[in-house]
């Protein structure tokens, strides 16, 4: 993206509603491993290496990845929740002591593993584009727990909605999702931004249902020809 432009992008008003990605947007995980050999220390004395800690890890995500979609309101995603504990226990080892314990208490383990914080330009994003009258929905594929993390990084105040692909039962870069978060700000395509940081599932997906988009490259990326790039979101100007 241009920088100095005096609205996210070039030539058009500023929109009356932003959309915007979870993860790696506006929350970020802290590493989980030391926080998963500290719990298991803690609760249950034992002790695993680092490189333990990340393949179970490793294996933990890669499933929900793969499956966050059955998360699709309390009861399943507790089920959904205790499978990723039956994967992560499995990629941990042989150890007895783990094997024998029940299945909510190494999801619990898990769980307290997982500790998100709000990205450092997050807040002041929102509170600009609150303050220039945007409507801001948060648009990410993520199980319906998402509410209870924004709330918990202290962002919840500051968004209007939330749209997670389990419970709309499609994912970025499906449409379905972002005409979602559309008829839930109550604008059309071209009255929205979305930004987020992932060229196929944001900015592609975006567009695809006609909504101008922003990558958002914390990290050095290759460039991407035509696509309107910030490495902050302090970046977006909203006058």
């Amino acid at each position: 993206m241009h920088r100095g432009d005096s609205h996210p992008l070039p030539g058009r008003r500023p929109p009356r509603a932003l959309l915007i990605d979870g993860l790696g947007t506006l929350v970020a995980l802290a590493p989980p491993a030391p926080a998963l050999r500290q719990e298991l220390a803690v609760r249950f004395g034992l002790e695993v290496s680092e490189a333990q800690a990340g393949r179970a890890l490793a294996a933990e995500i890669a499933f929900y990845r793969g499956h966050m979609g059955l998360g699709r309101d309390a009861d399943s995603l507790t089920a959904l929740r205790h499978r990723c504990a039956e994967v992560l226990r499995d990629a941990l080892g042989g150890d007895a002591r783990l094997a024998a314990l029940p299945i909510s208490a190494v999801t619990e383990t898990l769980l307290a593993s997982l500790r998100f914080e709000a990205c450092d330009d997050a807040r002041e994003a929102l509170l600009a584009a609150r303050a220039a009258g945007a409507r801001v929905i948060v648009v990410s594929n993520w199980d319906v727990s998402l509410h209870e993390v924004l709330e918990r990084v202290g962002l919840a105040p500051l968004i209007d909605g939330v749209v997670t692909s389990a419970a709309i039962g499609a994912a970025k870069p499906a449409p379905p999702i972002f005409r979602y978060a559309l008829a839930l700000a109550a604008v059309g395509p071209g009255d929205a931004l979305h930004v987020g940081d992932s060229l196929a599932e944001d900015v592609r997906g975006a567009e695809s249902c006609a909504i101008p988009a922003v990558l958002l490259a914390r990290a050095p990326l290759p460039p991407a020809a035509g696509v309107a790039t910030i490495t902050s979101l302090a970046e977006l100007r909203w006058r």
